[in-house]
């Protein structure tokens, strides 16, 4: 059985500055699945984000219902795993480099540590690193 993948769906306003700022965090596209109205982003061999102009983005939810400003609300958080702290790190502040904000504090369980951004349309993103030792238990 083939792994399952995820492709989650994020509206952005400019897809070029999008893209860009993606890039600067060491990420590709997928040109198969991107044209001048949606990106492919690759983040693994299994995880993949459609960064899908606001007008694509429409096409592909529910009549009538609004894109909600990123911005103003959350939507969503998109968690990623980091295989250690420092590897957070590198990705929060690569990201804030590539004109990222904040969202929250550093959390450091000990055990647990997290950095969190939001990028240039306000989703925010979270990349985190667990102890195996404590994940096992």
């Amino acid at each position: 059985m083939a792994p399952q993948m995820i492709f989650v769906n994020l509206p952005v306003k400019d897809l070029d500055a999008s893209k860009a700022f993606f890039e600067k965090l060491g990420y590709s596209f997928n040109p198969q699945f991107s044209d001048d109205t949606a990106a492919c982003l690759v983040i693994s061999d299994t995880i993949f984000a459609m960064l899908l102009t606001e007008k694509k983005f429409q096409e592909f939810t529910a009549p009538g219902k609004e894109i909600s400003d990123a911005t103003k609300a959350t939507e969503v958080l998109i968690t990623l795993s980091a295989e250690s702290r420092e590897k957070a790190d590198e990705l929060a502040d690569a990201a804030l480099a590539a004109g990222a904000t904040p969202a929250k504090e550093p959390m450091d369980m000990g055990f647990m540590y997290g950095r969190s951004f939001t990028d240039l349309d306000g989703h925010h993103w979270e990349v985190f690193w667990m102890d195996p030792a404590a994940a096992q238990g």
